[in-house]
């Protein structure tokens, strides 16, 4: 019966040994884990975190300040001229060369204006037209169409 308690006694504490290897191993690896939140010199995890959380906050402003300013941008993008078209010809057959242009200066919705320079030997006229949706309220010429025509085509 000594013997049967003793092999008892011996065999509860080579598990309880064994156990505590295991739960040592487990210990170093969350140790291990640990760790690496506090690599870059923070004393603790809850300083690491805290750090975090403002990174995070500061970029979520950052993030908010860049999307206002991209939403700025685009109102003024969409009144720049971004089409422009350009056509040279010569309004009198008999005599010169392609001297006189009409220039078309439109933003994103087609809104902006035409420029035709005439050219004569002895004078230059220019003119404008305002443009509204590819259009004007004043006669275009056939130049002035086809300068509206290269700017939205």
């Amino acid at each position: 019966m000594l013997e049967t308690l003793t092999l008892a006694i011996l065999g509860g504490l080579g598990i309880l040994f064994l156990l505590d290897v295991l739960l040592g191993l487990w210990v170093f690896k969350l140790k291990k884990r640990l760790n690496l939140f506090s690599k870059k010199g923070s004393k603790n995890l809850e300083e690491f975190l805290n750090k975090q959380i403002e990174k995070s906050e500061k970029q979520d402003k950052d993030i908010e300040s860049i999307f206002k300013e991209i939403l700025r941008l685009s109102a003024i993008s969409k009144k720049s001229f971004q089409k422009i078209g350009v056509v040279r010809f010569n309004p009198f057959k008999e005599v010169g060369g392609d001297q006189s242009f009409s220039i078309a200066l439109l933003d994103a919705q087609n809104n902006g204006f035409v420029i035709t320079g005439l050219y004569e030997r002895e004078t230059n006229r220019i003119y404008a037209k305002p443009v509204e949706n590819s259009s004007s309220k004043y006669p275009l010429s056939e130049e002035e169409k086809q300068a509206i025509e290269k700017a939205t085509g």
